[in-house]
């Protein structure tokens, strides 16, 4: 859905989330990572745009899951001289 632009960002889980996140950058204009800690999904979005976060379901608590799920949806893209970079990813 995020590659076609039926969404904006999407939220896959897996037992460790690395497979997701594998197969999900493969998609045109998925920039996709395991994520695990809410400061990893703050700087992902911030730096990177992140639009697809991969949550582990096996090694992280449901509890640590919601907030870093929170924190993905609810921080923004700084761009400025991050967005060369996202330019260049997706190039």
């Amino acid at each position: 859905a995020v590659s076609n632009g039926e969404a904006d960002r999407g939220i896959l889980i897996c037992g460790t989330g690395i497979g997701m996140a594998l197969t999900a950058d493969k998609f045109k204009g998925v920039r996709a990572s395991s994520i695990t800690t809410q400061e990893f999904a703050e700087l992902a979005r911030r730096h990177n745009d992140l639009n697809v976060i991969c949550l582990s379901g096996r090694f992280i608590s449901d509890e640590v899951n919601k907030k870093i799920v929170e924190t993905f949806l609810n921080t923004t893209f700084e761009g400025g001289r991050h967005k060369r970079r996202v330019d260049l990813i997706e190039a």
